[in-house]
């Protein structure tokens, strides 16, 4: 255990050094230095390539900006450190179910008066700017927004002969049909049908996407309380079909409790599981990040449960240090706005828009269009003629996801205190797919316990 937390201390020590580098005032008198925690790692070669134009650009439109790579995946474990010590990145990007969290532990700056500034705050999607906001402030901007679909490996759905005329994969309308088409396409091609994760809490994060359609809903309002109901019987015929997935029709991957996000899409991209659930914002990940040839990918709706159809909204926020100055926030906006991310019809953000499109088709990424986080209609009109000029897909492998989620009453948000949920979910997921004799109800009523001692320890208070 000493040796563990010796490790962590020093991993703790490294992120905190790496970003201290780059925290020094500048030497150039007057400089204001953003810490870009938004630049693309090594890795993608292309988008660091994209970045170092963008930086080039924006430095020759704003020279008394100095912009610091410092390259920052958000995460849990590390996040608060940084912050707490002063050195989170200026800017840096979370996930739509951290900002209640982050803005009451004060780690994230109020950017109101800067977006009504710049009039952004007026172009914001309103149900994303609910999430950002708290008591009538805003402390983000989104990145892109998602809306989770059943991600396909179209060269499998052929292999198995699951196509229609056109070559287009005769995808799954229910979760029943899931079962039945995943386990046509395992006798037939010997790779797993579906892609389950129960490694992290990604897993209860798609399994709630699931439950909905099976009629549970995991947390409620109750005279000004909220409510755990993880043991209702719809959410337990929902755990009942995951556990059905794995002993029924063994059609799951070899070890679920190994899957997570960033395996789910290597399953999908190398063509050793031919469905999974994921959203428009990933594609890159089977694609380029996992070598799939853009042809092969297609997105479906959701599966449709016994009690509806529902897709899950989230996305990834920009967020901002609790420390930044007004004068860092206002040119780290500015630079999204050359990235083409701001709500605005510029030079710069056509070009930005049209360099990022130009990058993913290079990239051997699907170019096709994004969740509508703003509601600018002339921005939307140019993102849309960006996509149109590069588009590299049969948009027939994506229309039918396009056209439920635009559906009302399709998309729902995270439960309350969703990280808590997800993670007594996984637990439950965990051991489905482990114990053919698990007692679901039991492992539920668990979970009903926990999760609510942490919804009054989190949100009841």
């Amino acid at each position: 255990m000493k040796k563990a937390i010796a490790v962590l201390c020093m991993g703790l020590a490294l992120v905190s050094a790496t970003f201290a580098a780059g925290s020094k005032d500048s030497a150039k008198s007057g400089t204001v230095q953003v810490k870009l925690g938004i630049y693309p790692e090594d890795t993608l070669t292309g988008d660091v390539a994209m970045h170092q134009q963008w930086i080039k650009d924006f430095q020759a439109k704003y020279p008394n900006v100095e912009i610091v790579p410092a390259q920052y995946r958000y995460a849990t474990d590390t996040f608060v450190s940084l912050a707490e010590s002063g050195l989170a990145p200026t800017v840096f990007e979370a996930w739509f179910t951290e900002p209640p969290k982050l803005i009451a532990g004060g780690f994230v700056k109020d950017i109101t008066a800067e977006l009504k500034e710049l009039g952004w705050d007026a172009k914001m999607n309103p149900a994303i700017k609910n999430l950002l906001s708290k008591d009538g402030k805003i402390y983000g901007v989104p990145r892109d927004g998602y809306a989770l679909g059943l991600m396909l490996n179209v060269a499998l759905f052929k292999e198995a002969g699951l196509v229609d005329k056109d070559g287009l994969p005769l995808y799954p309308k229910t979760w029943a049909e899931l079962a039945e088409t995943a386990k046509k396409i395992k006798d037939k091609t010997g790779a797993a049908g579906f892609c389950l994760l129960a490694k992290d809490n990604a897993g209860g994060w798609h399994f709630t996407n699931l439950a909905w359609g099976f009629g549970a809903n995991f947390s409620v309002q109750k005279g000004g309380k909220w409510v755990a109901q993880v043991n209702t019987p719809e959410a337990i015929a929902a755990m009942q079909y995951v556990k059905d997935l794995k002993w029924k029709y063994d059609v799951l991957t070899a070890d679920p409790t190994n899957e997570d996000w960033g395996t789910g899409f290597r399953n999908i991209g190398t063509g050793t599981a031919a469905m999974y659930m994921a959203a428009g914002d990933a594609v890159a990940q089977p694609t380029q990040v996992n070598g799939l040839p853009v042809t092969d990918l297609a997105i479906e709706p959701m599966p449709a449960g016994p009690k509806g159809q529902y897709s899950l909204m989230g996305g990834t926020p920009y967020m901002f240090a609790s420390n930044a100055t007004k004068e860092q926030v206002m040119a780290a906006l500015r630079y999204l706005e050359i990235m083409g991310r701001a709500p605005v019809v510029t030079e710069a953000t056509l070009a930005g828009l049209k360099a990022d499109a130009a990058n993913r088709a290079n990239e051997g990424i699907p170019v096709i269009p994004g969740f509508p986080a703003w509601t600018d209609a002339a921005y939307l009109k140019a993102q849309q003629e960006a996509v149109d000029a590069y588009k590299n897909v049969d948009m027939r492998l994506y229309n039918n996801w396009f056209s439920k989620v635009a559906e009302k009453g399709n998309l729902r948000t995270e439960e309350a205190d969703a990280q808590s949920l997800y993670a007594e979910l996984t637990k439950v997921l965990q051991a489905v797919v482990t114990d053919k004799n698990a007692d679901v109800s039991a492992l539920m009523a668990v979970a009903q316990k926990n999760y609510q001692a942490m919804l009054d320890q989190n949100l009841n208070k």
